[in-house]
């Protein structure tokens, strides 16, 4: 085996660290929800692990889809919904089932599962613009961290840099438009002023 072949796997693992680290944390919020519900201590935690660990995965699939280059690109929020828009629902279901068979010792799917599927299919838009806000601000500074020795990291942060560069650009072109319109201000009014005293000297 060679090296690269031996470090492959690593590889892969710290590209996907960051969306697994951001679905772990969205998992972490049930926790708080189900304690400021009433919840017990032990039902806050079993519904915090069978949450946190589909949408960790999740998010580690999400991270490493983007590091592809190809459909998912930093910073655009389509593919983004698109992906949460399948994944968020199959995430609750199996944190309903895993939740229900760990608790009530039995599987158990929710009274209407297709409603409940539509319901988190809406709900997955909010869920996203979350986890992209999130993740866009973890993996440029992660991958920075790994880059010297990650060819897929460098590859990445490329695609950042790039991205930055544009908002940067983007930014510089608005400021310069909104000077030259406050500089096109006080020019439209001293042609009017003038105007106005050369109609009042002729009258």
């Amino acid at each position: 085996m060679t090296m690269t072949e031996a470090t492959l796997p690593r590889r892969m693992g710290e590209l996907a660290l960051p969306g697994a680290l951001v679905g772990a944390l969205a998992g972490c919020f049930a926790a708080i929800l189900a304690v400021l519900g009433g919840q017990p201590p032990s039902w806050a935690a079993v519904t915090t692990v069978t949450l946190a660990l589909p949408l960790a995965v999740l998010g580690a699939g999400y991270s490493l889809l983007l590091a592809t280059g190809t459909f998912f690109r930093p910073g655009v929020f389509a593919p983004a919904a698109l992906y949460w828009f399948l994944g968020f629902p199959l995430a609750r279901l199996l944190h309903e089932l895993a939740t229900h068979s760990i608790l009530a010792g039995q599987l158990g799917l929710p009274k209407d599962p297709l409603a409940f599927l539509a319901f988190q299919a809406l709900v997955s838009a909010g869920f996203a613009i979350g986890f992209l806000w999130l993740h866009e601000r973890i993996m440029p500074r992660w991958l920075l961290r790994v880059c010297e020795h990650n060819p897929q990291a460098q590859d990445m942060l490329a695609h950042y840099l790039q991205l930055a560069e544009q908002i940067r650009e983007q930014r510089a072109r608005k400021q310069a438009h909104r000077r030259r319109g406050k500089d096109q201000q006080p020019r439209a009014r001293s042609r009017r002023e003038r105007a106005t005293e050369r109609q009042g000297g002729h009258g």
